[in-house]
């Protein structure tokens, strides 16, 4: 018997139970599971701001791998609601980048630093642990020189810099909403339930249906961008107004991702870095030892697919794995291809031929990703903006004529 557990005990302990087999979010296992996690989680981030702690780090990073993979598969945050899945596909991310920040963590010879704390607040080694194990951008730390930072041109004082927020958060919270809302329109029958659906619809004529599936991608591409600068309003607020920091702290999330004019310009500068360091140190720093430049840009995107591939299988496992893989790599190969250009022909690209052409590759490959987003169920997902979204009928109504008038065209 002892034999049998000692052989069978690797495989329990990682193994993914399903949804329905998964303890509920309660105090007791909020206690049992959550709390270790980021309690471990901080420890390491104790550790990597005092100097002569490599050893320590080392030897703490397989408890923080265990007991973060223990709290993003072993709990239920639904409530029995499969509507809410997201919630749990949220937690397990957060977890996912705790593990690889801590990764990093353990492999820095010299302290982390920090030169940028609020106003009148006197140096604390622990107060310092918690800004850095939740400043995923590093705003205000030694290792985000190379991190770009979007110029605010938001208010500088402190009360209408906190009103401005508030409404941006509004704003987006809408705009989050219609654009759910619009996705599902498009085809009720299957966005909206957990089994999915695909967003080339082989009932239409290429030309149509992939007018449709670009029209579908562009506006979760504005979802994901609503979604996300919501968050981060929401963080932003809690931050200034609950702990009281200093609003340089937070700076924006976004730099107008619709001027990118490369896709360097794009990935790098323009759409979000929160998850940028992740990736690198997931695929960009050990593909460049071997293969230089070139392997540390197709590395980190690798890394991107493989985080969007377990969003993906975590939502459902019959979705094929290349999808998140194949899309992610093509934008580092098209990263390749405007570095082979500049090579060439010593010119940049840019201007409104390099718009055109960073748009097109995003958007031809980036259909790919949202087709497995929607054959995940990820639409199918509910939240409060749905119900709170006081235009509810006007992304319904005009997504539904669109719909019909390109079935129309196709017949």
């Amino acid at each position: 018997m002892a034999r049998s557990l000692v052989e069978n005990l690797p495989v329990d302990i990682l193994r993914i139970p399903p949804v329905s087999e998964r303890l509920p979010f309660n105090a007791s296992t909020f206690f049992a599971y959550i709390l270790p996690a980021c309690l471990s989680y901080h420890v390491a981030a104790l550790l990597v701001i005092l100097p002569g702690t490599r050893m320590y780090r080392m030897a703490l990073f397989p408890l923080v791998a265990l007991l973060a993979f223990r709290a993003s598969v072993y709990i239920d945050f639904t409530g029995g609601d499969p509507g809410q899945t997201w919630v749990n596909l949220d937690i397990a991310l957060v977890m996912f980048c705790i593990v690889f920040r801590t990764l990093e963590w353990t492999s820095l010879k010299d302290p982390l630093k920090r030169h940028l704390r609020p106003v009148g607040s006197s140096p604390s080694i622990i107060m310092d642990a918690l800004d850095l194990s939740t400043n995923v951008r590093g705003v205000g730390w030694n290792w985000s020189k190379s991190v770009h930072f979007p110029p605010d041109t938001r208010p500088t004082s402190r009360v209408w810099f906190t009103a401005y927020v508030l409404l941006s958060a509004w704003y987006y919270g809408v705009l989050c909403g219609a654009a759910h809302i619009a996705v599902q329109a498009f085809s009720p029958e299957t966005f909206t339930v957990l089994s999915g659906g695909t967003i080339f619809d082989a009932t239409l004529p290429p030309l149509i249906r992939y007018v449709r599936s670009s029209i579908i991608t562009v506006i979760v591409a504005v979802s994901i961008y609503a979604v996300m600068q919501l968050m981060y309003d929401i963080a932003t607020l809690i931050g200034v107004v609950v702990f009281w920091q200093d609003p340089a702290q937070w700076p924006p999330v976004f730099d107008k991702p619709w001027k990118a004019d490369s896709l360097r310009d794009f990935w790098g500068r323009r759409w979000h870095q929160l998850f940028r360091r992740t990736f690198v140190v997931l695929g960009g720093w050990p593909l460049r030892i071997p293969f230089g430049r070139v392997g540390y840009v197709l590395g980190s995107f690798l890394g991107s697919g493989i985080v969007h591939n377990v969003v993906v299988v975590m939502l459902n496992q019959n979705v094929e794995w290349w999808c998140m893989l194949l899309s992610f790599e093509m934008m580092a190969v098209g990263i390749v291809l405007e570095d082979m250009f500049t090579r060439i022909t010593g010119r940049e690209v840019g201007g409104w031929i390099g718009t055109v052409w960073t748009m097109a590759w995003a958007l031809a490959w980036g259909s790919i990703i949202v087709d497995g987003f929607a054959r995940a169920g990820m639409f199918a997902s509910t939240n409060i903006l749905d119900t709170a979204c006081p235009v509810r009928g006007i992304p319904e109504y005009y997504v539904t004529a669109l719909d019909r008038w390109l079935r129309e065209c196709a017949s």
